[in-house]
Parts: structure tokens; C-alpha cells; sequence
């Protein structure tokens, strides 16, 4: 977390999140990567097709520097109401996912991670502030700053050319 509660960090590598485990991470162990940043659900009729498509970002991008970061959120129709356990075991038995799956968080509201305050920061226009659904994606550069986000209806496979930019494979 930034060093005040109400201080805006100077990027997301200023920030620490839990991870499904209950452990520290700090966000600035992904310095030098683009991230993909989804709210994510077992039980959304949109998990099976965007599980599979991160999966398949991550298992061509990986290597080049993408790592996606999945947080579990319940906030949505309560299509995440497993525990952290249960959501890991049924995301790496079902979908045989390897990038890491964090703590069951809230994406919106006065309980919303500070991860995601600081996400929702931009100039997002039409999205307004807050986060519309399930599997909502943002995207960060290789410095730390957000420079996209995307609807949670949007196909993360839509979205490959603005991570190879990124990347600088495009």
C-alpha cells in the first residue's frame, strides 16, 4: 500500500495485495512486465471463455514478459462464492491456469482494494468509475502506469495486439 491510506501511488508497483494464500505481495515484484488485471468468478457464464483465452495469452506471452493477475471477487450475482482454496483448486483442475489467482477482494464500493481505487483512477469515460461485472480488464504497462481498460465482455484474444505493443513484439 502507499505509505498514507489517502495517498495516490505513483504506480501500481507501490501497492501490495494478498495472495490466495494470505501472503504479502508487492506489486513491484512485476516490475519490467505488462500485467493483465481481471476481476475474475467461477460461476459467471463468461468464465469458461476468458479463463481460456487467459490462458492462452499467458501460456504465448509469458516468455516475453505478460503476466496475468486474476483476483476472485463476489461482488457480481455472487459467482465467487467459494473460499480461496476452492477457488484455486478449480481453477488449476478445470483450466490447468499457472498465473496466480490473490485474495478474494472487493473491486467496487467503500471496501474496494486499494489496487483497485487506483485502477478505476484513470480518464475512463464511458466506463464511469466503477466496475460494470465480472472479468473487467485493465492493462499496465512495463513502468507501472494502467493504459487500458477493457469491458468485462471484451475477448482478452481482442486484446492481444494492444499487449504486444506493449511487449514490443507488434
Amino acid at each position: 500500500m502507499a505509505s498514507e491510506p489517502n495517498e495516490i501511488p505513483q504506480s501500481i508497483y507501490n501497492l501490495t495485495v494478498k495472495d490466495a494464500h494470505g501472503n504479502d505481495v508487492s506489486l513491484s515484484d512485476y516490475k519490467g512486465k505488462v500485467l493483465l488485471i481481471v476481476n475474475v468468478a467461477s460461476k459467471c457464464g463468461m468464465t469458461n471463455s476468458n479463463y481460456a483465452e487467459l490462458n492462452q495469452l499467458y501460456d504465448k506471452y509469458k516468455d516475453q514478459g505478460l503476466q496475468v493477475l486474476a483476483f476472485p471477487c463476489n461482488q457480481f450475482g455472487d459467482e465467487e462464492p467459494g473460499s480461496n482454496t476452492e477457488i484455486v483448486d478449480f481453477v488449476c483442475t478445470r483450466f490447468k491456469s499457472e498465473f496466480p489467482i490473490f485474495d478474494k477482494i472487493e473491486v467496487n464500493g467503500e471496501n474496494a482494494a486499494p489496487l483497485y481505487k487506483y485502477l478505476k483512477l484513470g480518464k475512463w469515460g464511458i466506463f464511469g468509475d466503477d466496475i460494470q461485472w465480472n472479468f473487467a480488464k485493465f492493462l499496465v504497462d512495463k513502468s507501472g502506469q494502467v493504459v487500458g481498460r477493457y469491458y468485462p465482455t471484451t475477448s482478452p484474444l481482442s486484446i492481444e495486439y494492444d499487449i504486444k505493443k506493449l511487449l514490443g513484439l507488434a
